[in-house]
């Protein structure tokens, strides 16, 4: 006979123990180790199958073909719309825009002749239709449901038949009969399943709100993250209106898209063209200003990046560094005096990115030394010029991944000379004017006759 065992699991982070303890070893919670289900120590025996393995050119693709949402930005992320039957993740902190875009989302999917409905534990149906009502988000296609027990939210599936299915949010729904508390380990991994095998036998399409803990993963389970089919997470600076979905996990398409959304007061609005928000006209050149095409994800932005150095009677004088990464900064500081000899040791060094745009890749060495150099010499970088490159420590430009994609965001948006890193063998795009290279001094050549070279006053 087959031996049984008891089982302690903790109910916050589903942690297994041979025993009870009143703290859990994992998480250290107190009190959350809780006795489950024997489980039966036995080989598992074989089960006739429902259906036959085919040949996979036997399978027909055309039934998980997805099906465009009408929001051009988010059917970006999810891989030119959602597919039938699949279930999304959709991740972020608390008041960044969740809802609204969701209810966007309905809005759209109902526009299109489908049912929609939208299920919230967190609110009441009357403040979602309030809030609807503001960002013009009503439709008669529109369903709403304010239930917390997973079996009555089932039981509106059945009724309503809609081809899209919103959950806001998986923490607040409770399953019957399934042990721990509401928001638990054990309550989230049972809700999602169920959802799970709703959306594969039925074909409804499920989009899921989750929690995001304070560092900024998504509350629960690693595991609800593998039972579900796109993870997004979506993203946004409560300084800023810019919101940003990015592609964490998507079996239908990419997972390193990236939307781009505007939180305004009468709802949330797609931004098709984000490179305008980070970019500030001046009405002429100014010092210490460049402007750079980042990546994020497969999508090519293009900021500006400025710098000022100011001299300054302190012992330590101050560091301030916003959107880019301080480290780097400090090294494009240290290989400017290294090897232009232009001393920064006793000046206020500020960093800054426009419009709250965030760097951190090596692709923005050149524009930073470029901003760098320009403040310090006080000669402007023309604003029709673009650089791109990683700076190393010995004073070479590395090349960097996708320039022809940069450089082909930098012409379309009006920019007239590129400089990029030697030895790029990518096919770089006709009409606008490419410089390559290879070292700091060749790039400050490239600005323009004696515009960076031209020493001032000595540092």
């Amino acid at each position: 006979m087959a031996k049984t065992k008891a089982i302690y699991r903790c109910t916050a982070c589903g942690h297994q123990v041979a025993k009870w303890v009143g703290r859990c070893p994992d998480c250290g919670e107190w009190g959350s180790v809780e006795e489950g289900a024997p489980v039966v120590a036995a080989g598992a025996a074989s089960v006739a199958p429902r259906s036959p393995a085919r040949r996979i050119t036997e399978v027909d693709a055309g039934t998980a073909s997805a099906t465009p949402i009408g929001i051009a930005e988010f059917d970006r992320v999810l891989g030119r719309g959602i597919v039938p039957g699949s279930v999304v993740l959709l991740a972020g902190e608390p008041g960044v825009g969740k809802s609204t875009l969701l209810l966007e989302t309905v809005k759209h999917w109902a526009a299109g002749g489908r049912v929609a409905l939208y299920v919230t534990g967190e609110e009441s149906a009357g403040q979602v239709r309030l809030r609807a009502e503001r960002t013009d988000a009503v439709h008669e296609n529109v369903f709403l449901a304010s239930e917390t027990d997973l079996g009555t939210v089932l039981g509106h599936v059945d009724e309503v038949r809609p081809t899209l299915l919103i959950v806001d949010s998986v923490q607040t729904l409770v399953a019957s009969g399934v042990d721990g508390v509401t928001g638990g380990v054990t309550q989230i991994r049972a809700v999602t399943t169920a959802l799970v095998s709703l959306a594969k036998t039925s074909g409804v399409s499920v989009i899921l709100v989750g929690h995001v803990t304070k560092d900024g993963n998504v509350a629960g389970p690693r595991s609800l993250e593998h039972l579900v089919d796109v993870v997004l997470s979506f993203e946004g600076d409560r300084h800023s209106s810019l919101r940003m979905v990015r592609g964490i996990k998507n079996r239908f398409g990419p997972s390193d898209e990236v939307g781009c959304f505007e939180q305004r007061s009468d709802g949330i609005h797609q931004v098709s063209d984000p490179s305008g928000i980070f970019v500030h006209e001046h009405p002429s050149d100014v010092p210490g200003s460049v402007a750079l095409v980042a990546m994020d994800g497969r999508r090519a932005m293009v900021g500006q990046i400025q710098a000022l150095l100011n001299n300054s009677e302190m012992t330590s004088p101050r560091r301030a560094v916003s959107g880019l990464d301080p480290a780097r900064v400090a090294m494009m500081l240290a290989v400017t005096e290294k090897h232009l000899e232009v001393k920064t040791g006793k000046q206020e060094v500020y960093a800054s990115t426009v419009g709250g745009m965030k760097v951190t890749e090596p692709a923005a060495d050149l524009a930073i030394f470029l901003a760098i150099m320009s403040s310090a010499k006080n000669k402007p970088v023309p604003s029709t010029t673009v650089a791109i490159g990683e700076v190393g420590l010995a004073g070479e430009i590395r090349r960097v991944s996708s320039t022809a994609r940069r450089v082909a965001e930098a012409k379309r948006l009006g920019f007239r000379h590129a400089i990029i890193p030697a030895g790029t063998e990518e096919e770089l795009p006709k009409g606008i004017r490419i410089t390559k290279v290879s070292q700091l001094d060749e790039a400050l050549a490239a600005i323009g006759p004696r515009r960076l070279e031209a020493v001032d006053a000595p540092f």
